[in-house]
């Protein structure tokens, strides 16, 4: 019954935004596509950030909600499944009892008691056109858990509903896919990746890396998304950043390129640990994280909602990736690590600094 909903709801909120091919005559092509993505843009953040899916806990039946929709929206773009048997999902069986530490037991404790067994990623490949470059891979992420409910509310809100953390970065992911899906094919390979449980340590990836779509090593370069919803003032309006900007020449030639991106400006915080990002790095694929985060205080907090959000500053934002991912899916370049940035294979996730 959950999946028929889930499938019968993401299809109608498909169906009362604009297309990217549709529009009035009078408006332009680029016009009718910056009102469609910002329609998909609100259509796709209601849903994830709303109250319905109760701050998509980590390996809740929240969560696998969510990842539904995600499945349905590339099924309806017409993407190849990458995900279990010929679907869009791929499932993750977790074992919580014989990982937990007194930390992790501890945070739980706060949170309402509820099964988690399981987390699910939603995958689908958009298929290279070239005969030698489809076998080179482009991998664009985010992740679509987040924290859940408190037992006990605060300030009268139990929900943390995860706007900006990563409800903004998995509509950025849903949205590039809706544009390259509409626009020609590329030229290489592109998988759309939305992991499960990245804040309960990142068991959505790391069932990715063990059962990967496509062979870990065509993959060329990972792009995570990871909280664009709101402007950062530590740099110049429009912009955003890359964590490890300085561990690959990826952000650099991006930028060459149109990417409105800049190196992170908050490098004690050390953002280039703390994302799904990592684990795929420390298998030595050039993978780092854009984001807009400028340190606000509804981080981790009831009060990352849908109301915090910039959804111009967004909207723009994920425009702004679109042509500079086109090129990186066209062209044979191929990034590499600066002396001394790739990661050790021993390099562990560095845990949130808020909580």
């Amino acid at each position: 019954m959950r999946s028929r909903f889930l499938t019968a709801f993401a299809l109608a909120a498909l169906a009362a935004v604009p297309s990217y091919a549709a529009g009035p005559a009078k408006k332009t092509s680029a016009q009718t596509n910056t009102v469609a993505l910002a329609a998909h843009v609100h259509a796709d953040m209601d849903f994830l950030a709303s109250d319905t899916l109760h701050g998509r806990g980590s390996l809740t039946r929240d969560e696998h909600l969510a990842a539904q929709y995600c499945a349905t929206v590339f099924e309806g773009l017409g993407l190849k499944p990458a995900g279990d048997d010929g679907t869009f999902l791929q499932k993750i069986p977790v074992d919580l009892t014989s990982r937990m530490n007194d930390r992790m037991k501890q945070r739980l404790a706060t949170f309402e008691d509820t099964p988690r067994t399981e987390t699910w990623n939603a995958i689908a490949m958009l298929p290279g056109s070239d005969p030698k470059l489809k076998s080179e891979v482009i991998l664009l992420t985010a992740h679509l858990d987040h924290l859940g409910v408190l037992k006990e509310p605060k300030n009268g809100d139990a929900i943390y509903n995860g706007a900006d953390d990563d409800a903004s970065g998995t509509t950025a992911v849903l949205n590039l896919a809706r544009v390259l899906a509409a626009g020609k094919a590329p030229k290489r390979t592109i998988v759309f990746a939305l992991f499960g449980s990245e804040e309960m340590g990142g068991y959505g990836a790391r069932g990715f890396l063990a059962h990967p779509p496509v062979p870990l090593e065509s993959l060329v370069a990972n792009l995570e998304f990871e909280m664009i919803g709101r402007p950062d003032a530590a740099v110049k309006e429009g912009t955003l950043w890359l964590t490890g900007y300085e561990r690959s020449n990826l952000g650099p030639e991006l930028a060459k390129h149109g990417a409105n991106i800049v190196a992170d400006p908050h490098p004690k915080e050390q953002f280039f640990m703390r994302s799904d990002n990592i684990a795929l790095a420390r298998q030595g694929i050039i993978a780092q994280t854009v984001s807009s985060f400028g340190l606000h205080t509804d981080y981790h907090q009831v009060s990352d909602e849908l109301k915090t959000i910039d959804f111009t500053h967004m909207t723009a934002a994920i425009a702004s990736m679109e042509g500079p991912v086109r090129w990186l899916a066209d062209t044979n370049w191929k990034p590499t690590w600066n002396p001394g940035g790739k990661p050790d294979a021993n390099t562990t996730r560095r845990p949130p600094a808020q909580q």
